[in-house]
């Protein structure tokens, strides 16, 4: 049996979008069972790395993913600043629903995923020798970006170890992509480490099986979710093996986000390892794109908040911002959200480049023209701003949190009826972030909450779907037709897997 040496290895991750002309050039260069078993030249705990460091791109970058669930939400805008951020439109038409199959950003999230799911399949072929552990982490990330896929697109391209890569892979339903990553994670719970945050761990394996089965009705019908009360339960006994386990604790807001969060957050449970100053995704993106040229660091004065969005916090909730030592006292700029007037680390007042007062207004259009285009929009900072690390930031990316689990257990309990027990648990979220109580809680003041709480975390469309709300018109944007609730498969991957059929609408 002959195996790819590692380089052509990696080029095979895009293997699902080639030609069979390509494959064929592909193969070539081969290496025998007994030859890698002999020189270990491809070992499991390289492509185990080379797996973690895969999920940087789609997931890290202000474009791909995150993008995807954020620029398409009720929750951020890439406004057009007169000539900047045009971009052909590509960021206009996420925030108006007015995408198609041949939107870039779209397609490259889905063949960067899919590339993942690819790589982690390959670990676990047994000529690789992965321990159990190995084996486990592996299958974790691919169910984690196997469950993004379904989210986005509801079609999964999926090979099994072994498979003939002549063939078109089959394509999991979206039903089949949840069952798929429900057995997965049962099934290496206890392979999986204990920790820590940046490696894929058992309470990871917990955080994203509540996801599936919060879901797993939303992805049966997107049009009319529902939510089986089998589900939920095993939702509230996931969160509380995480909760009783005294692991986490709703500690200071901004630390899960620092540049030392590996070392001081109190909540997160999955992360993407950061190398500050070595290598590391595009974490600095979620501080690059949304502020101005005349701050510290000079940003690219893109993203923004909406001023809906922005309203719904209330003075005092510690999320919609304070200063944050190590950032604040360098530059002048707070955490969260960025609004009026801009100062510098002494006080002074800040200009624009046209030298009008740098004051940024809950006011902005997704189209901007005139003498206040600098400014419109709230700005935000989750990820405190990594001073020290140049290009490569510290900061470890965030995907599983404590009071994620926290919401998602709250949110069940409310499906199941339990008002009173969903209640009490938001509100003892909110006073910790020094917001007040709430009388009782409704689904559309839990949803309002989690955007409160999980804000700039990737989060929103999920939660919008799963709310009934994705197609709801905000400012800046229409109210949108059914078949906004996919993506639609990209029109250069539907050319080479006869298996892909394009989502209704496209």
């Amino acid at each position: 049996m002959k195996y790819r040496i590692l380089i052509f290895l990696l080029a095979l991750s895009f293997l699902p979008f080639q030609s069979c002309t390509d494959l064929e050039e592909e193969f070539r260069d081969t290496i025998s069972a007994e030859e890698n078993a002999a020189t270990g030249l491809i070992t499991a705990s390289g492509l185990l790395d080379g797996a973690y460091q895969s999920l940087r791109l789609p997931y890290m970058d202000q474009s791909r993913f995150w993008a995807a669930q954020q620029h398409t939400s009720d929750e951020t805008m890439g406004p057009t600043r007169g000539p900047d951020w045009d971009d052909n439109g590509i960021w206009r038409s996420l925030h108006n629903h007015t995408w198609d199959a041949n939107h870039d950003f779209l397609a490259s999230t889905f063949e960067e995923l899919l590339q993942i799911v690819f790589a982690t399949t390959e670990i676990l072929d047994p000529l690789f020798g992965a321990t159990a552990e190995e084996a486990a982490q592996a299958r974790f990330l691919r169910a984690y970006v196997v469950y993004s896929v379904a989210d986005g697109w509801g079609q999964v391209p999926f090979r099994p170890i072994g498979d003939n890569l002549l063939n078109p892979s089959e394509v999991l339903s979206s039903d089949e992509a949840m069952q798929l990553v429900i057995d997965e994670c049962n099934e290496i719970l206890q392979d999986l480490p204990d920790g820590p945050a940046n490696v894929a761990n058992k309470d990871a394996a917990r955080g994203l099986l509540m996801r599936a089965y919060l879901n797993r009705g939303v992805y049966a019908s997107r049009a009319n979710p529902t939510f089986d009360d089998g589900d939920m339960a095993r939702v509230i006994d996931l969160a509380d093996e995480i909760i009783n386990s005294g692991k986490y604790s709703v500690g200071s807001y901004f630390d899960n986000f620092a540049p030392n969060n590996d070392a001081i957050s109190t909540e997160n449970i999955w992360t993407g390892f950061n190398d500050g100053g070595v290598s590391s995704g595009n974490v600095r993106s979620r501080w690059f794109c949304t502020l101005h040229y005349n701050q510290n660091p000079s940003g690219w004065n893109g993203f923004t908040t909406l001023g809906d969005f922005y309203m719904s916090f209330e003075d005092g909730d510690i999320r919609k911002g304070t200063e944050y030592p190590g950032m604040t006292d360098v530059s002048g700029i707070r955490a969260g959200f960025l609004e009026g007037q801009q100062f510098d680390a002494d006080g002074n007042e800040l200009l624009d480049r046209k030298g009008n007062p740098l004051a940024f207004t809950k006011e902005v259009a997704i189209q901007e023209s005139g003498d206040n285009l600098e400014v419109t929009g709230v700005r935000v900072i989750k990820y405190p701003i990594d001073y020290n690390s140049g290009d490569n930031a510290d900061n470890d990316y965030v995907f599983i949190r404590f009071s994620d689990v926290w919401l998602m257990k709250a949110e069940a309990e409310l499906r199941r009826g339990n008002v009173g027990t969903a209640t009490d648990m938001v509100n003892t979220l909110r006073t910790a972030r020094g917001a007040s109580e709430i009388s009782s809680i409704t689904l559309d003041e839990l949803l309002a909450e989690r955007g409160r709480e999980l804000y700039w975390e990737g989060h929103r469309r999920t939660d919008l779907l799963r709310f009934g709300k994705y197609l709801d018109a905000w400012e800046e944007k229409p109210a949108s037709g059914e078949e906004r609730l996919l993506f639609p498969i990209p029109a250069r991957v539907l050319a080479v897997n006869p298996n892909l059929v394009q989502n209704p609408g496209y």
